[in-house]
């Protein structure tokens, strides 16, 4: 099933799974009403005053994620393919609806955005989809559970890998006031662990993961990424780190069981029996 993190520069991310949708523009709630469940209603920072105040629906299905554009101006919409190479642009005028590919896909409003002194600048949104394990498929180890770890932390998906780097420290009983992982230690972990780390190599990943793990554990009320940061982002990052610890969005079971896997995914092959051909 799909998943979404939206993100963009002032806006603290939003996280999407089936049935949901957000509405964004420089003054939707004007034109939408507040928010009920099901449906987030964003006002996108620093608009420029000729934006419309609702400019588009992305709406997540049960298999697809699609965007609608309601707004009077233009934008262009890029998905990036985790491919060599892949990419596709298009220009989204009104009503049109375009279906987002897996992966990173990036929303630009057309000098949608106050520039320097009377100018304007593009404004980019990203959209990160992912497909993830649903509660009735097998998840990460043995076994038929239920593969939902936490609310919106999907077992065995690349946040719930982020999560478990993250948390590491605390998970170990470290009594040394322990400290967050760096974004290279949590791609190292991950890979070293999973073998496929969903571009965490890339530092803005590691963040947006970290921010959707933060939304989860804390609620969108006390979402720490939510308001302007007093003090060093380190600082939030241990407090996102302790607080899903604390929540047991990932658990020192969790750790062994994917150290267990690792340990035997290297280990090599038994030895063919006498007179048997080795296996192919």
């Amino acid at each position: 099933m799909p998943r979404v993190v939206v993100r963009g520069a002032g806006l603290a991310s939003v996280v999407l799974g089936p049935g949901e949708s957000l509405l964004f523009g420089r003054a939707p709630h004007g034109v939408v009403g507040p928010a009920r469940p099901g449906r987030v209603v964003v006002t996108l920072p620093d608009c420029a005053p000729h934006v419309s105040r609702l400019v588009g629906e992305l709406a997540v299905g049960a298999d697809v994620v699609s965007l609608t554009w309601l707004g009077a101006g233009e934008a262009q919409l890029s998905s990036l393919f985790d491919a060599p190479g892949g990419a596709r642009r298009v220009i989204l005028t009104r009503s049109a609806s375009a279906l987002l590919d897996v992966g990173e896909n990036q929303l630009v409003l057309l000098l949608g955005r106050n520039g320097p002194g009377d100018g304007f600048a593009d404004l980019l949104i990203t959209v990160d989809v992912e497909h993830v394990a649903s509660t009735s498929e097998v998840g990460f180890g043995a076994g038929g559970d239920d593969t939902r770890t936490g609310p919106g932390l999907v077992r065995g998906g690349r946040d719930w890998f982020v999560a478990l780097a993250l948390c590491e420290p605390w998970l170990v009983g470290a009594d040394d006031y322990p400290r967050p992982p760096s974004n290279r230690e949590i791609f190292e972990r991950v890979r070293e662990w999973h073998g496929y780390t969903w571009n965490l190599h890339r530092p803005q990943r590691v963040d947006d993961a970290i921010r959707a793990i933060a939304a989860i554990a804390f609620g969108a009320a006390d979402d720490p990424f939510g308001a302007p940061h007093a003090g060093r982002l380190q600082n939030t990052r241990f407090a996102v780190a302790r607080r899903a610890a604390e929540v047991r969005l990932v658990t020192a079971a969790d750790l062994a069981e994917v150290e267990r896997t690792a340990r035997n995914r290297k280990l090599p092959p038994p030895p063919s029996s006498p007179g048997h051909p080795p296996a192919p």
